[in-house]
């Protein structure tokens, strides 16, 4: 049985639940938010407590997906109520971002900028050479950051590229003469 699974969830003031029989919708300020429901997985509401039962323990792939329904549906509540924001951070001569309505321009140090389109529901903004993504969506705004980073990740000799803000990068030893 998942610790995490069986934990209740607390809904707050102003957060909508409909649960439906293969999905759960969670409607808040900031946005609507669908996450599925697997097969053997039920979702109860009852007052402003969301709780997530297994029925049927027997098989490993159910028994895995009990706690992964209730971290979605934990999350789907927080994003619609406070939203998730990731920082990068752009180290390098010349690297530079600037966020143009739905799209990213970046100078990584190639001889072509880098334009990334940001998906629907994630918002860019750039100051100096920090760039903050924010949205609703965990797994997009974190998708959208790892995109963003694989650009250039930071190389171990100098620590140039695009790294999450707060992230420790290795540094190695160059060669000797």
């Amino acid at each position: 049985m998942s610790r995490i699974g069986k934990q209740p969830i607390t809904i707050p003031a102003g957060v909508e639940v409909r649960v439906a029989a293969d999905s759960v919708t969670i409607k808040g300020s900031k946005g609507e938010l669908t996450s599925p429901l697997f097969p053997g997985i039920t979702v109860e509401q009852e007052g402003n407590v969301l709780t997530v039962s297994c029925s049927d323990l027997g098989t490993k792939k159910t028994k895995s997906f009990f706690g992964l329904v209730r971290a979605l549906l934990a999350s789907s509540v927080t994003g619609v109520t406070k939203g998730f924001e990731k920082k990068l951070e752009l180290r390098g001569v010349g690297y530079r971002a600037q966020a143009q309505g739905k799209k990213l321009n970046l100078s990584l140090g190639f001889s072509h900028p880098v334009e990334y389109a940001l998906p629907e529901g994630v918002d860019a903004a750039v100051d100096k050479s920090i760039i903050t993504l924010s949205g609703i969506d965990k797994q997009k705004v974190g998708q959208v950051a790892a995109e963003i980073r694989a650009f250039r990740p930071p190389e171990p000799y100098k620590g140039k590229g695009v790294r999450y803000v707060g992230e420790h990068v290795a540094m190695k030893e160059g060669k000797k003469a």
